[in-house]
């Protein structure tokens, strides 16, 4: 029998998540008993090479790709979980926000300080188009959990992964969802 399928996926995020999960330590090679991993950076495949069980992505959603990712995302996974804080309430990325995108791009091309000799605007069809501002994930696609924290603790992922593949109900005891 086929071991079930995993995908994770940063967006607009430092990558911590991705590190807590990491962070389970030796369960990881527990973890890697019970899953496969299909598109991850964890196995560097970049695209799906089938529908999984499971997605897991962190970070905002910033620009067009990002859009087109989650949609990729929620379209080939059965549970699609958002994790950490930039994925379910934006966190530092939405600072961006408070500043029109016009203003923001002006200011780190053509007015910062270490622009010289005038600065250029990006615009390459290869460069993501940036949106008006920074969007949480169930703002984009019906997002089915949520893991919150900055980033979630490798305990808090570990205990919601375990539950999905066992096929129990998340729970969480205070001390891993209380953030002070």
């Amino acid at each position: 029998m086929a071991k079930p399928l995993i995908a994770t996926q940063h967006l607009t995020s430092c990558f911590g998540c991705h590190m807590s999960i990491l962070d389970i330590d030796d369960r990881i090679l527990k973890l890697a008993k019970m899953v496969d991993f299909d598109r991850s950076p964890i196995n560097d495949i970049k695209e799906f090479t089938w529908p999984v069980d499971i997605g897991i992505i962190e970070g905002g959603v910033s620009n067009d790709e990002h859009v087109e990712i989650l949609k990729d995302f929620r379209k080939n996974c059965k549970v699609l979980i958002g994790i950490g804080s930039c994925a379910v309430a934006n966190s530092v990325p939405s600072m961006r926000n408070t500043v029109p995108l016009k203003e923001c791009l002006e200011e780190a091309y053509l007015n910062g300080p270490t622009i010289v000799d005038g600065g250029i605007i990006p615009n390459d069809e290869d460069i993501p188009i940036l949106l008006d501002k920074v969007y949480p994930l169930h703002e984009v696609v019906k997002i089915d959990y949520f893991l919150p924290g900055c980033p979630p603790s490798a305990d808090t992922i570990w205990n919601a992964l375990v539950a999905l593949l066992t096929g129990k109900e998340l729970e969480f005891p205070y001390e891993l969802i209380k953030y002070d």
